[in-house]
């Protein structure tokens, strides 16, 4: 038996390995070594060692540092395996119009629209061989966004972690998380701005403990509204990134941080209204509290996540996804929508720990 899943509790994968041997049948992890490909250019790899941690903006940080050095990009994005896989074996995203065109689930358009906004090329699907071929004929740079906390597909020359002090000790706690840690050569401790500096200091202690060789980078999300009506003395409801609710473990997410900033005292529960697969995923995820996961796996769950939307008695909602789910379904109400990115805190910063391969990167011939 192999385990071929991510983020998982240190407790839960030897349970399972516990089952398994005692069936009789060996239980087995597949390492770095045997499970990644290399690349004829460089790789940045973006990983974290949990959901939720802030891999999306890091990646996109990283790009734009990229980007601004008058290289070429690409961004890889794990897999999310929700369709046809024949016909999502190769996916390449160059515009808002190729990604409608393929039809994504929410969570896909979360990790898509942005890059591709910012002038990245976005490469995802299911075959990596070909994906990572393809990627190489276009882009100086490719840099791996990963999934879950898995650890890359690709071999990377620079390999960033990302930690969350919002869930101090959980870095140490899941598999394969901790892996991801050990291996950093740079570990991004994020949202210090809404963290207990107790809860910094942990993390940064047990990031050390495993890792001395690693550089960190301290770092906040800040989150901003788009603008629209005032949210102050309203009753709102707040849309959060699925993931980060769901498995993630997360209370809230930036839509609830961004609506408290705004005003907001009064948050309405989406739970009595929630219809079909919506109500099914409050059923089993019950530590959900009083916000809507943004889960769209298909048209029907998209079609119920509107649906609940629709039905909440509420006067604005916002919307702390990603992608702009407004441009897909009628949500009935006022929304705002929440973006956030990552800021540097001090020295160093991706910039500096960047540095050092840029001006090799630059030169076609740098790469070994």
């Amino acid at each position: 038996m192999v385990l071929a899943y991510s983020d998982l509790a240190h407790p839960d994968v030897m349970h399972k390995a516990s089952l398994v041997l005692s069936c009789g049948a060996d239980f087995r992890l597949l390492g770095p070594k045997a499970t990644m490909l290399a690349s004829s250019k460089p790789v940045v790899a973006v990983c974290a060692a949990r959901t939720g941690c802030g891999k999306s903006q890091t990646s996109r940080r990283v790009g734009q540092i990229l980007l601004d050095a008058g290289l070429t990009v690409a961004l890889v994005r794990h897999p999310m395996p929700y369709g046809d896989l024949e016909r999502m074996r190769v996916q390449r995203f160059g515009s808002l119009a190729d990604i409608d065109a393929s039809h994504p689930t929410v969570e896909e358009r979360e990790e898509f629209e942005e890059p591709v906004r910012m002038g990245m090329v976005m490469y995802a699907g299911v075959d990596y061989l070909d994906i990572l071929r393809r990627a190489e004929q276009e882009a100086d740079v490719i840099i791996w966004d990963g999934g879950n906390n898995d650890f890359p597909f690709y071999a990377p020359d620079l390999m960033i972690t990302v930690v969350d002090p919002l869930r101090p000790g959980h870095e140490l706690a899941y598999h394969p998380g901790e892996t991801n840690l050990r291996m950093a050569d740079v570990v991004v401790l994020n949202k210090i701005d809404t963290a207990d500096p107790r809860a910094v200091d942990q993390v940064a202690a047990n990031v050390r403990s495993v890792n001395q060789r690693a550089s960190i980078v301290m770092a906040a999300s800040p989150v901003t509204l788009d603008p629209g009506p005032s949210l102050a003395g309203r009753r709102v409801l707040v849309v959060e990134d699925g993931p980060t609710i769901t498995h993630g473990g997360m209370p809230v997410g930036a839509g609830t941080v961004a609506a408290r900033q705004a005003g907001v005292t009064e948050f309405v529960d989406p739970r009595p209204y929630a219809v079909g697969s919506i109500a099914e995923t409050y059923a089993e995820y019950p530590a959900i509290g009083a916000v809507l996961p943004a889960t769209g796996y298909g048209d029907v769950q998209l079609a119920d996540l509107a649906a609940t939307i629709r039905a909440v008695d509420c006067d604005a909602v916002v919307i702390g996804t990603p992608m702009d789910l407004g441009r897909l379904v009628d949500l009935g109400h006022p929304v705002r929508r929440a973006t956030y990115a990552l800021k540097e805190v001090g020295t160093p910063t991706l910039s500096d720990a960047l540095a050092p391969h840029l001006a090799i990167w630059r030169t076609p011939v740098g790469h070994g």
